[in-house]
């Protein structure tokens, strides 16, 4: 195995961290709270990322760290994980899975496939936890969004949970276990816009994004 370093971005979602320690990093930041902020992150990140920059704006935080990590055998052993899964060796997996984020601590595969099976094994806490990491570490999936979704609804988070699906319908609108899950609990998926002929189509502004504070 070879250890590498690499320099990764993540993206941290107010929405997941409502009312728990990270929530105050979008409150507003003084100068005088910026150490106590990267503090804060670097505790909820653990020891083995290191922060180098975090800029945070109302409604997320994007931070860029510093990881040493086995990647390639942290995504060989994800991989073996998930086929486990599907062969029902759910012990096994978990374990490789495990396995695979100490080698790899933002390993989004690995994550994913823990938190949806932590979910399965009703240890709903503990699955809310990890498949928020997969968000922040990795691109998102309606798979992934559709399991935050029902673990929300399995711990009486609604509001939590819908928009969890909505955001799922809105990569994937022809996913049918979103489009259930949205219907259980009473919403009807919005239409999503198809695009407009390119000839048609009227030149318009991009919206003003808000300022982040680079920390």
């Amino acid at each position: 195995m070879r250890r590498v370093r690499q320099h990764r971005r993540i993206r941290i979602m107010r929405d997941d961290h409502i009312g728990d320690q990270l929530g105050a990093l979008f409150l507003g930041v003084t100068a005088e709270q910026q150490d106590s902020i990267l503090a804060r992150l670097g505790e909820y990140l653990g020891k083995r990322v290191r922060i180098i920059k975090a800029e945070i704006s109302n409604d997320c935080a994007e931070v860029e760290v510093e990881v040493q990590v086995w990647e390639e055998e942290a995504n060989r052993l994800a991989a073996t994980a998930i086929d486990l899964l599907s062969k029902g060796l759910r012990r096994s997996a978990q374990a490789l899975l495990r396995e695979a984020l100490e080698l790899d601590p933002l390993n989004a595969a690995a994550a994913t496939g823990l938190g949806t099976l932590l979910a399965d094994r009703e240890q709903y806490n503990e699955a809310l936890a990890v498949l928020k990491l997969a968000r922040e570490a990795g691109p998102e999936s309606a798979a992934l969004m559709l399991a935050l979704g029902r673990v929300c609804i399995k711990t009486e988070r609604t509001a939590s949970a819908i928009t969890y699906l909505e955001r799922a319908y809105e990569i994937d609108p022809s996913n049918f276990a979103v489009r259930r899950a949205l219907a259980e609990l009473g919403r009807k998926p919005k239409p999503v816009p198809r695009p407009s002929r390119p000839d048609l189509a009227k030149p318009s502004v991009a919206p003003e994004k808000p300022a982040k504070k680079q920390l």
